[in-house]
């Protein structure tokens, strides 16, 4: 088996000490510096904090169905890009591992998994939703932006399995203008999580397309500080 590459990757750095991480995951097609570059143009600044640390990793291209077979950044395959459809598990289980060696190298600089939150655009969100409810629960939660499950999910039995033990909570926003079904997928996947005991929220926004909006983003920034506060031997840092 060859040996997985390391993902590239850029960070927006703590100004202060740094005591919690965030994991933004692209969309399809995507690259980590592009969503940083697309975060910072829609919020006119960049996604920044003074104790946490925001990290894009960029997918390694892959050949990619919906395309043909096409190279392209995704973190896994789709047999068709359709809720009724089986998952890739293969790509999906193989990607979960390589960003658990992301995660791993936060835990290293002192960041325990409870003080992390994952999240995505997109495919991004849906990546995320795997990561966190079957590999990773006891991070502090997860973020899905215009992101949706296929309706056979394994994500939905995971988080059934741990009803009593600790999920993380789930923020998902869509733009209610989304491309053809997307908006109702992503609100079936709320449902259905939350169904099999997540505690997850839903927020749609009215005329957003499949893009991001400075309303959501600062709505996320908000529910983020929330998860991960500065702790208090962090004041004054």
């Amino acid at each position: 088996m060859a040996v997985a590459q390391k993902l590239q990757r850029c960070a927006v750095s703590q100004t202060g000490k740094h005591s919690a991480s965030v994991i933004f995951l692209h969309g399809s097609g995507d690259t980590g510096q592009g969503l940083r570059a697309w975060v910072r143009d829609v919020l006119k600044q960049d996604l920044a904090f003074a104790h946490i640390r925001v990290i894009y990793p960029t997918a390694p291209p892959r050949p990619y169905t919906p395309m043909r077979g096409a190279l392209s950044h995704v973190w896994f395959d789709r047999y068709k890009i359709s809720a009724d459809c089986s998952e890739h598990l293969e790509s999906i289980d193989s990607m979960c591992t390589q960003l658990g060696t992301v995660m791993q190298e936060e835990v290293r600089a002192g960041v325990p998994k409870n003080r992390m939150i994952v999240g995505g655009f997109s495919m991004g969100g849906a990546m995320a939703l795997h990561l966190a409810c079957r590999y990773h629960p006891e991070v502090a939660g997860v973020f899905a932006l215009s992101s949706f499950l296929n309706k056979d999910s394994v994500v939905y039995q995971a988080v059934q399995d741990r009803k009593g033990q600790p999920l993380p909570e789930l923020f998902q926003c869509h733009g209610m203008a989304d491309e053809l079904v997307f908006h109702q997928w992503g609100e079936e996947t709320g449902v259905q999580l939350r169904h099999a005991g997540m505690d997850a929220s839903f927020r749609s926004i009215p005329g957003l397309n499949h893009q991001l909006s400075r309303m959501e983003l600062e709505e996320l920034r908000s529910w983020i500080l929330k998860k991960l506060p500065l702790e208090s031997s962090a004041q004054g840092q």
